[in-house]
């Protein structure tokens, strides 16, 4: 335990230049706070203590404002950059030493059942403002662009960018995929965008239901 500890707080003195020290990692960073306290939550989650395990995480979000559901599995030395606005589904799965950044979200569709969130392989980076949808897999070293909206499965050592993403260049080379034939479709991609805003409006809609 005391091990991991000091992984979340080396890997962001590693990955953030503006942190000082240790101590001001632990008392102001709050996807330092976040990652800490979803170790916790996901303990008590492994031991069915379901109530618990959901208030340390409501809790965590009324500090933070990044949302980690208790039962997604996290990796070692996982940074959360600044972190306002994160969200992370219960069914996510995210390997060693990925980063993601604020307004960031690994989430669902509402069609799928079980497995419902994405997985994300060893040493990802997601962007600001990206959304990942989906049970699917964002392969190892591979990246996603701020503000990109990821429906389709990643493969490894890739950048994918765009709303949808579409894969721009793998093992360190541009990659050209558009043709006459295979142009985006723009009604497809309207329909993904007003699909994530419905998603997020449901979402609100059921938070105020219960707050009521």
């Amino acid at each position: 335990m005391f091990e991991r500890l000091k992984e979340d707080l080396q890997c962001v003195k590693d990955r953030d230049p503006a942190a000082r020290s240790n101590l001001e990692i632990m008392l102001l960073y709050p996807g330092y706070k976040a990652v800490r306290a979803h170790r916790r939550a996901h303990w008590c989650y492994e031991h069915r203590l379901f109530f618990l395990a959901r208030a340390i995480s409501q809790h965590c979000v009324k500090q933070t404002n990044i949302e980690i559901h208790p039962g997604a599995e996290i990796g070692r030395r996982f940074f959360i950059d600044h972190g306002t606005g994160v969200v992370i589904g219960e069914t996510a799965i995210i390997g060693d030493d990925c980063t993601v950044y604020q307004g960031v979200t690994l989430g669902g569709t509402g069609k799928d059942h079980g497995k419902r969130h994405p997985t994300l392989g060893n040493n990802v980076l997601v962007g600001a403002g990206a959304k990942v949808l989906g049970p699917f897999k964002i392969g190892d070293n591979s990246n996603v662009a701020a503000g990109s909206v990821v429906l389709n499965e990643i493969p490894e050592n890739c950048t994918a960018v765009g709303s949808p993403a579409r894969v721009v260049k793998q093992n360190g080379k541009k990659v050209d995929r558009l043709d006459h034939i295979h142009m985006p479709d723009p009604i497809s991609q309207e329909l993904c965008r007003l699909q994530y805003k419905i998603q997020k409006l449901e979402s609100k809609i059921k938070e105020l239901e219960e707050n009521s």
